[in-house]
């Protein structure tokens, strides 16, 4: 039999009463939920100030799926393995702890810590000086420290019960879910959309995953996974939804229309409002974005604020005073970083110089010349559904399109740089035609091109035209390859 003590988030055990109790009542459902997938026996009781967890099972790999599973609960700050044995006496006691945990002071030092709840005719002190003294005596190499110990022996005593703590593991702590309202997180795929989203679910807040596509289909699979893995892992307990934004229309019209500079800032507050109304559709009432101060041109105070303004929906940003190592470390520990390294950040818009202190009156004069038919468009044709499902799509491979670096010599190659990039680095090969046709306009142009040829997409660092290539190939064009000098 193993037997598992949860306890409390601090701030659990602060709160009121009513709000303690309810509390304390989802965390134990939650519980129920993900370890009756392991184990649809297992007893959960609430007992106010922890929650017990007992299966009759006790072999390693069920052991190994416990810990797992109640370290991706938040509200669990802790949580600790225990022996329970009913005992007659002090000896008693110190015979079982000298028989289950006497190995692990074997040439340390040690202490004896123990809480004890009931009427009894010793106190909590005596118990730990007559375990302590006991092990000090007949384990070889142990000796007693109070201060510094090399190991710390747990006990709780309630009633005519002794549990002798065997290991502790720490849990995700926060609230659990939902003591919060809904929230829609922005993701990108990257360090911080994750990572914010994973602060959220921590925080007890039920953290649906709202995503606009910059990249194409292979960008949108990406990020599918991601979001999966962030709710499989963290929030599995509770439904949620992924929403899907085809935002490459608004960025071409950015492109077309707007001030260089500007651009960035446009493109945030787009993808703001269109968030909000997405919000407002699904009665949600808050965005959430990883954005971290003064990280990139468009998260400086300034920005941040004119950004801010095109919307009354409440905006958090959890790491808004995180460093990106920081962050990049949380990824790494909570296993959402591996995906993020293989997934490229969509800027969407490219500036030669983003303004780092934006002024309403000038984005707004910017804005007058932005077609927002095209932001209602795409928004009305948002596509939304259970995160649930995408787990069939995330176990799909996605297959390289093939990459070249010699070219043949009746091969056109299709530059999909901005005309910016494009202005700033004209690309010339001998021999070679090139045609210059933007990423943002390459999925409704590129039939337009004679078919009887081979076409080697080309940009900076290779990451978009394979993706775009992808793209080509899902709707049926078989003559595109990537160019990769």
């Amino acid at each position: 039999m193993l037997k598992f003590i949860v306890k409390l988030h601090p701030e659990i055990a602060i709160k009121s009463r009513s709000v303690r109790k309810r509390f304390t009542k989802l965390l134990e459902n939650n519980i129920k939920i993900v370890l009756r997938k392991i184990d649809e026996k297992v007893q959960v009781q609430n007992n106010w100030d922890n929650i017990s967890v007992v299966t009759k099972s006790d072999d390693a790999q069920t052991r190994l799926d416990f810990i797992n599973g109640l370290q991706r609960i938040p509200g669990i700050v802790q949580f600790i393995e225990v022996t329970e044995t009913r005992y007659e006496n002090l000896h008693d006691i110190y015979e079982k702890a000298l028989d289950m945990i006497g190995h692990t002071v074997v040439g340390k030092t040690f202490c004896v810590r123990c809480k004890r709840q009931g009427n009894h005719d010793f106190t909590s002190t005596d118990v730990e000086r007559y375990v302590g003294g006991g092990l000090n005596q007949h384990v070889e190499g142990a000796s007693v420290r109070l201060k510094n110990p090399e190991v710390v022996i747990r006990l709780e005593i309630k009633d005519d019960k002794a549990y002798i703590v065997t290991h502790t593991h720490l849990g995700m702590a926060g609230f659990p879910l939902p003591t919060q309202e809904d929230v829609l997180s922005l993701m990108s795929g990257g360090f911080d959309s994750g990572v914010a989203s994973y602060q959220m679910i921590r925080k007890g807040a039920r953290t649906h995953f709202l995503f606009f596509n910059l990249g194409g289909a292979a960008h949108e699979i990406g990020v599918k996974q991601a979001s999966y893995y962030i709710w499989k892992q963290f929030s599995s307990t509770h439904k949620v939804k992924f929403i899907s934004v085809d935002f490459e229309p608004v960025v071409a019209e950015i492109l077309e229309n707007v001030e260089n500079s500007q651009m960035g800032v446009i493109l945030k507050r787009m993808m703001m409002r269109a968030g909000s109304k997405i919000a407002e559709k699904m009665g949600i009432q808050a965005l959430v974005t990883g954005e971290s101060l003064g990280q990139v041109s468009s998260q400086t105070l300034a920005n941040l604020s004119v950004i801010d303004r095109v919307t009354e929906t409440l905006i958090l940003r959890p790491l808004i005073q995180h460093d990106k190592q920081e962050i990049i470390d949380i990824a790494r520990r909570i296993g959402t970083a591996e995906m993020a390294e293989t997934m490229p950040e969509y800027c969407g818009v490219i500036s030669k110089k983003p303004t780092v202190k934006a002024k309403v009156a000038v984005v707004e004069a910017e804005e007058q010349k932005f077609d927002f038919d095209v932001l209602d468009t795409v928004v009305e044709n948002a596509r939304i559904m259970d995160v649930r499902d995408i787990d069939v799509e995330a176990k799909q491979e996605l297959k390289e399109a093939e990459s070249v670096s010699d070219l043949p010599a009746d091969a056109v190659v299709v530059d999909i740089r901005s005309p910016e990039e494009e202005d700033a680095s004209p690309l010339e090969i001998d021999g070679i035609e090139v045609v210059h046709l933007p990423f943002f306009r390459l999925a409704t142009k590129f039939g337009d091109l004679p078919q009887d040829k081979d076409y080697y997409l080309y940009c900076a660092k290779g990451v978009m035209s394979q993706l775009q290539a992808l793209i080509l190939h899902e709707n049926g064009f078989a003559n595109v390859k990537v160019y990769r000098p």
